[in-house]
């Protein structure tokens, strides 16, 4: 398979209150530069705690100004011309691998706006193969040089020219709702770590990796899920419950796969927490579950449970018709934690997961908890920025 890449990939902005472009050259990589802060957090568990990166080093609050002002539109330099035909067959792919890959996801979706749906189901496609890139069939001919050519890739989609059928369906989305392209690169960040980096020594680099594959998604989702032109929270505070639920769900991954990612001699634990346990990195790769090793996955877990309580403060502030598949990804990945515990913390040798049956029952909550209003407090100050 062959392609056009282009030497200088660029996206624009297009002004719709006087037709003005700006454009962005290759901004990505230099605003995905982070400091890790050394003052202390206030709020921490009884050994570990929840200081995480500032959003401010992460450059949120400006993707969240770009993809909520108003008089803007992201469009591209070029508006692509798509056959009706064409984008209807490339949507309906899209579908196909949402409803086979992410089952629990995709029901959530189906009360979704028609518009909604197709824009969500591309955006996790796109999610589905950069994760894929690192992690699926083809991952041992990973390379650093794949990556940049997907992130070159990832420019000519937002610039209307799109490489194949699937990329054509985020091309048309990122037309019709306000996308930022930095979450999307800032999620290749993340395929990059993996390429190179198998060890994070403290909690900080965790929470990184996980906003960059994770997260980001979050912030995705946001400006397609939509908020409620009546709601009275501000739009940061939605989107900061956005990211945290990626966070949640990121870490919630990490626990459930200690024991695989062993096997690819990798571990993604702070390794000054296993340290404070007094756990060697010989006794993770032994797989040999013992006392400490569950009083350490006790305060893991803990610290995941965490996200997802910030997250709920902001999952039914979105459109009422989109709750239903955040409620339901929430409610869900707090039972493969659940499954953890059931399994005696071990998470070593055993894969926490929660059978179909329970994830069918879990669905009609899902959907009465998304008919609820959250009392956000709009004035709230959260501790973690």
């Amino acid at each position: 398979m062959s392609s056009t890449y282009y030497v200088a990939p660029k996206v624009c902005l297009r002004d719709q209150s006087n037709g003005k472009v700006v454009t962005f050259w290759n901004g990505i990589r230099a605003e995905a530069t982070v400091t890790v802060p050394t003052r202390k957090i206030a709020t921490k568990f009884t050994e570990l705690s929840v200081q995480s990166i500032p959003h401010s080093d992460l450059h949120i609050n400006e993707i969240v100004k770009r993809q909520t002002k108003r008089s803007f539109a992201y469009q591209s330099c070029r508006k692509p011309q798509f056959d009706p035909a064409f984008l209807e067959e490339a949507y309906e792919q899209c579908k196909n691998l949402c409803s086979e890959y992410a089952k629990t996801f995709y029901l959530g979706t189906l009360l979704m706006t028609k518009e909604r749906q197709k824009a969500i189901w591309a955006i996790y496609v796109w999610c589905r193969r950069t994760d894929e890139l690192v992690d699926g069939p083809n991952a041992a001919y990973m390379s650093s040089s794949v990556l940049d050519r997907w992130e070159e890739r990832l420019y000519d989609i937002f610039n209307g020219r799109p490489f194949d059928m699937l990329d054509a369906a985020l091309s048309d989305t990122v037309q019709n709702f306000p996308l930022d392209i930095k979450p999307f690169g800032d999620m290749i960040e993340g395929m990059r770590m993996d390429t190179r980096k198998t060890r994070y020594k403290n909690f900080q680099e965790i929470y990184l990796y996980c906003y960059y594959v994770a997260g980001t998604v979050g912030l995705m989702s946001v400006p397609v899920m939509g908020i409620p032109p009546e709601s009275t929270v501000p739009a940061q505070s939605i989107y900061d419950a956005a990211l945290y639920l990626g966070i949640g769900n990121q870490l919630t991954n990490i626990l459930r796969d200690v024991g695989e990612d062993t096997l690819r001699g990798r571990i993604y634990l702070p390794q000054d927490e296993l340290e404070q346990f007094g756990i060697t990195e010989e006794e993770v790769f032994s797989r040999k579950v013992s006392d400490k090793w569950r009083e350490f996955m006790k305060m893991q877990i803990t610290r995941a449970r965490y996200y997802f309580n910030q997250a709920e403060e902001g999952a039914s502030q979105l459109d009422k018709d989109s709750r239903w598949p955040v409620w339901s990804s929430l409610m869900l990945y707090r039972e493969i934690l659940d499954a953890i515990e059931d399994n005696d913390f071990d998470n070593l040798t055993k894969r926490a997961y929660v059978g179909r049956t329970k994830k069918l029952l879990m669905l009609p909550l899902a959907y009465t908890r998304s008919l609820s209003i959250s009392h956000f407090m709009s004035g709230r100050t959260n501790v973690m920025l």
